[in-house]
């Protein structure tokens, strides 16, 4: 399929086609509604859009999807073998997703630790909050996961709950003759005082061209601490789009790290609202590319309230002829006095074929803040190259081993140690060499 996009309504003309089911409360008629109205009146974003301008994700989706439907769900999931050795190291509770739809079945709820609720199952206080911190308007891909999920998972965690294990999301995807588009959704509300540590993966089960599209909300209440890590590690023909906003409130601190390996092109957005005093949002991610990987981290940090921090470091490893975008804007309103914020994004690239975009922003209203901001793109330090080289070791392994130095920075903010030396083998074997 092969559409013009002079006009981006086309595109979203093709998905609003598609006519999903809109089973449940009249609450997600009218939220579908709205994100319908978004579509037909904004379109989807093309590279004359400030915010997609080094990302033309809508014509890649135009050009690689032939079917804009969802696929079937995955028979004998139970059997799937792939990243098997990863969940049975972990030892957390699983939580999973078949084609974006959750798979209540095969997913762990030990009654009193957290609470797993679909969404057309939800009372109407919770209802209600679907679709308030990740709005439609926010974003024409925010609006088409609206628009087109059939059914999102709650978990609830509760006031004062310090989950040992870690909740591990696995979204299991497999394109077929119904479609190749798929819509994760999920809120996760963190009550009063509770910790979690949130692992999300996604298992791409054949290499057909399939769209993500995942909108996930976080509600992180007074005095509550989550960690959440994503590893996007598909192949060549996956297309990414990811919607993730979080409300952090009093006292209360939610750390995001994102690895990204590979993939056809990733947008990842990632917004956070730090609505009182002595809260805390910590925002780490790290790409390593070749072949002609896109990876877009698009981060948004409001700091609404004194005394907020928040502390952002991405950093980029490029080879061949893949591309990497990182804008960053950190927002410090006026009355947000005692501001601590810190953003830095560090590149290198390994071939003159390889591309960086990046591109830190402030926005400060209030005088009494600490703010900083900065980016850094270049080679390999030929210098310590040499002198490792001096020391006898060889070239390949004196460059992986600067090289996973530089990875290293993010890859330490892992907290859980068997995810962590998973993502630390894949660097290493990404980066090559022996040391």
């Amino acid at each position: 399929m092969t559409l013009s996009l002079k006009k981006d309504h086309k595109l979203a003309d093709l998905f609003l086609q598609a006519k999903p089911e809109s089973a449940g409360p009249k609450f997600f008629s009218d939220l579908k509604s709205k994100a319908r109205l978004v579509l037909e009146e904004v379109g989807f974003p093309t590279v004359k859009a400030e915010e997609y301008k080094y990302t033309n994700i809508s014509k890649k989706i135009a050009d690689s999807i032939e079917n804009p439907g969802s696929p079937s769900p995955i028979s004998n999931l139970e059997k799937v073998e792939a990243l098997r050795d990863l969940l049975d190291s972990i030892d957390g509770y699983q939580i999973i997703t078949n084609n974006g739809i959750p798979e209540e079945a095969l997913s762990d709820s030990p009654e009193g630790l957290f609470g797993l609720h679909h969404f057309t199952d939800l009372d109407a206080s919770a209802i209600q909050e679907i679709g308030q911190i990740e709005k439609p308007e926010n974003d024409a891909f925010s609006a088409l996961n609206t628009f087109s999920f059939s059914q999102g998972l709650r978990i609830d965690i509760p006031d004062g709950k310090i989950l040992k294990k870690p909740l591990v999301m696995v979204h299991y995807v497999r394109a077929d003759e119904n479609g190749a588009c798929v819509y994760p959704r999920v809120f996760i509300n963190a009550g009063k005082n509770s910790q979690a540590s949130v692992i999300e993966l996604t298992v791409f089960l054949n290499d057909e061209t399939v769209f993500v599209n995942s909108v996930s909300e976080w509600a992180v209440a007074e005095n509550a601490h989550i960690r959440h890590y994503k590893l996007q590690d598909g192949n060549k023909n996956t297309l990414e789009v990811h919607n993730t906003g979080a409300n952090i409130h009093k006292d209360a601190t939610l750390t995001s790290v994102v690895l990204s390996l590979e993939a056809g092109m990733i947008r990842n957005n990632l917004s956070i609202d730090l609505n009182a005093s002595n809260c805390e949002g910590n925002m780490y991610g790290l790409y390593l590319l070749n072949g002609k990987t896109h990876v877009d981290n698009h981060t948004n940090v409001d700091h609404t309230q004194p005394h907020s921090q928040s502390n952002e470091l991405y950093k980029g490893i490029l080879a061949d002829h893949s591309r990497g975008v990182f804008n960053g804007k950190i927002f410090v309103r006026q009355i947000a006095q005692k501001t601590n914020a810190f953003q830095q994004n560090n590149n290198i690239l390994l071939s003159e074929d390889a591309t960086v975009n990046t591109k830190p922003q402030l926005e400060i209203w209030a005088d009494d803040v600490k703010c900083s901001h900065g980016c850094t793109t270049g080679q390999l330090d030929e210098e310590a190259l040499f002198y490792m080289r001096a020391r006898g070791m060889s070239k390949e392994s004196a460059r992986a081993l600067l090289l996973y130095a530089f990875a290293g920075e993010v890859l330490e903010k892992i907290s859980i140690e068997p995810f962590k030396k998973y993502c630390e083998k894949l660097v290493h074997e990404r980066l090559g060499g022996s040391y």
